[in-house]
């Protein structure tokens, strides 16, 4: 199944003159090209949303027992992986021994 299409959305920043030339001296070291600030950005961002949300969630398993923690994960991911087969989007090797 072809992904759609990206669409993009312009952001306007300010972040101090400081942290600027330390981002763009980092992609210059690094080889990356101009364009490439949004992706950097993008994929810092997306980090953070995700470490932020990890945070949550273990916010929300604290003072859970361990086995009723392993109970809820593994009943997650067993509906999980039902609802990407039946999507086809699961293939042989993801699916792992379960």
């Amino acid at each position: 199944m072809p992904t759609p299409a990206r669409e993009n959305t312009r952001w306007n920043l300010a972040i101090t003159r400081e942290t600027d030339i330390a981002v763009r001296s980092f992609l210059a070291r690094s080889g990356f090209k101009k364009g490439d600030l949004s992706k950097f950005v993008e994929e810092a961002v997306r980090w953070r949303v995700f470490d932020r949300t990890l945070e949550e969630a273990r916010q929300g398993f604290h003072g859970l027992a361990q086995d009723e923690a392993e109970t809820l994960l593994d009943e997650a991911l067993t509906g999980i992986r039902a609802q990407l087969r039946a999507e086809g989007q699961l293939t042989d090797f993801e699916r792992g021994a379960r």
